[in-house]
């Protein structure tokens, strides 16, 4: 018998005068609504998060279907990098993640995952097509790190020549210069970054802006000129005897290392801060021979582990690798013997306790500045069209910030060279509405506990060789499907829904599907409040909280009326030139 359609005669629904307006502005198509953009900010928590603005749950189905080369691409659309980014990405789209909202485990690894989709997909480089046809306008770009390199990009697609030029002997930056191999094989980097040059970009290595070629000659030469030089200026600590020989930064001292130099660092090492760098050099230093029976390593931060700023899991490899981690140190001198470092004295913070630890060499993780000192050229300003040309981008335009956050903001700052070049704004951000029939992903797998990293035995653990191995093929997949696909939307049809009850009944989260007195909507048709109710007689509606929703659909199998719909909703920009072999938009 179809209960659906002896139910659907039997209670006709009403008239209501207060049913709320749709979640999104169109059922299919493009809409681009306040509302449609809320929408994804809000039920899109990963993508919000990432300052690339990735489709994650994108690649993450695709994973789950085995199609890595798609994932790869949907990948290489946004950040640029894919497998450097799947190996040292700062993963705030993991701490947003609906997976870990309380009671529901675990984030998806989904640093991890974009790995993932790179050591399964074929070896063959992966070229985008350009987005526009050639302008005839030239760019420069001062510095080959990761914010140049991706705007450098990002301004090819848009039509535009573009010569990158680097100081360093090779492209890259601190993916070269500060991450260490262990963490970031060189075959990586280079692969990834002859995609970029392979759309045709020039980089001149080599080159010192100021030196071998002035600002004012690029300004003068180009319709364009961006500055992304880094933060190459260290932020050394001010003390007593700060002079000292055996006193480094931690980015000179990874440099060397990096470049194959092991500088002599004696046999009490102090690495000073608490973030990504801390770690490089520490791990650093344990791979040269800093083993607790002969050396003594040690990290101090002046404030407490919780804020400090790393990798998700680096804290517990420090460990791992034993390297002793002491907070609420605050350096206040450097000890000085017969004209050397003899160690360091520390305030205890909060208290009135100072100590001393001896040390040999002292490594300060404590920060870095842009260093504007190469561009001190008036005539390369001397009229306001030639100020209105340059740009800068990445760490020397807001300070050192991570890798995912260089390439946000580079493909933002391409979009703005991109209007200055061309006189207009040429892409335009749209949410596209797709029906579907179902997310593709068994609730089953919600049960599913995330898949661990696979890892070098310590005792394996080298200059060289990358600790993380990658996930095997099966738990590449398990992992990817443990995502909710929260790029689905379920939606209860109000002049369908018949109030029986019976999706309240299959829900899964206490707050994904409420009986509501009333919802307000502001003038844009945004959801801003509501009145729930847990009496049937109170009711006016039954509402899908997406935010709560874990796209388990388990509602829309209950609902005997067909009154729960399906769509797919992504994020988009319009260029009208087809990356992803799916739509004709940058997506």
């Amino acid at each position: 018998m179809d209960l659906s359609g002896q139910i659907g005669k039997l209670f006709k629904p009403k008239e209501r005068p207060h049913s709320p307006t749709a979640e999104l502005s169109v059922k299919t198509g493009k809409g681009c609504a306040k509302k449609d953009f809320q929408w994804l900010q809000t039920n899109i928590p990963c993508q919000a998060a990432c300052p690339a603005g990735t489709d994650i749950p994108g690649y993450l189905s695709a994973i789950a279907e085995g199609e890595y080369e798609k994932a790869y691409r949907i990948n290489l659309v946004d950040n640029v990098f894919p497998a450097v980014l799947g190996r040292v990405c700062a993963r705030p789209c993991e701490s947003a993640c609906r997976h870990g909202y309380d009671g529901l485990g675990d984030p998806v690894a989904i640093c991890f995952s974009k790995r993932s989709a790179d050591d399964f997909k074929n070896s063959e480089p992966v070229m985008l097509n350009p987005w526009f046809p050639d302008s005839g306008k030239k760019a420069a770009v001062i510095g080959a790190g990761v914010a140049g390199l991706t705007i450098a990009r990002q301004l090819k697609l848009m039509g535009h020549a573009v010569t990158v030029y680097e100081k360093h002997e090779k492209p890259g930056g601190m993916l070269n210069q500060g991450i260490p191999e262990f963490r970031l094989p060189r075959e990586i980097i280079d692969r990834e970054i002859a995609q970029i040059t392979g759309l045709g970009i020039e980089i001149q290595c080599g080159i010192s802006i100021g030196d071998d070629i002035t600002l004012t000659q690029l300004v003068a030469e180009n319709d364009a000129v961006i500055m992304a030089a880094g933060t190459l200026k260290p932020n050394l600590l001010n003390l007593p005897n700060h002079d000292l020989p055996g006193i480094m930064h931690g980015l000179d001292f990874l440099l060397q290392v990096n470049e194959g130099h092991v500088p002599d660092i004696g046999k009490n090492v102090l690495v000073i801060g608490g973030g990504f760098t801390a770690m490089d050099c520490a791990r650093t230093t344990r791979r040269l021979g800093a083993e607790t029976a002969q050396w003594d390593l040690k990290v101090l931060y002046r404030r407490s582990k919780e804020v400090m700023r790393v990798t998700p899991g680096e804290l517990e490899e420090l460990d791992t690798e034993g390297i002793p981690l002491e907070c609420h140190a605050t350096p206040i001198a450097y000890l000085e013997n017969n004209g050397r470092l003899s160690g360091m004295k520390f305030h205890r913070t909060g208290t009135h306790e100072e100590f001393e630890i001896p040390a040999d060499t002292v490594l300060l993780a404590t920060g870095q500045f842009p260093d504007h000192s190469w561009e001190c050229e008036p005539e390369a300003f001397q009229t306001l069209e030639h100020f209105q040309k340059v740009f800068a981008v990445g760490d020397y335009a807001s300070g050192a910030s991570s890798l995912i956050d260089a390439i946000g903001h580079a493909k933002e700052v391409a979009e703005k060279v991109d209007e200055f070049l061309m006189g207009e704004k040429r892409m335009e951000k749209s949410v596209l509405v797709e029906p579907a029939k179902t997310t593709g992903r068994p609730i089953e797998m919600n049960r599913i506990p995330r898949n661990r990293m696979p890892m070098l035995p310590v005792a394996e653990r080298s200059l060289h060789g990358e600790v993380e191995t990658g996930y095997r093929e099966k738990d590449a997949v398990s992992e990817a499907n443990r995502c909710y696909r929260c790029h689905y939307k379920f939606e209860i049809d109000q002049d369908k829904c018949i109030k029986c009850d019976w999706c309240l009944k299959a829900k899964p989260r206490p707050e994904c599907i409420l009986m509501l007195k009333s919802i307000e909507h502001d003038g844009e048709g945004r959801a801003v409040s509501w009145e729930s109710t847990d009496y049937v007689r109170e009711m006016n509606l039954i509402w899908i909280n997406q935010d709560e929703c874990i796209r388990c659909g388990a509602c829309q199998k209950a609902c005997p009326v067909d009154a729960i719909s399906l769509q797919k909703v992504s994020l988009c920009t319009d260029t009208n030139i087809n990356n992803t072999g799916e739509n004709t938009e940058n997506s």
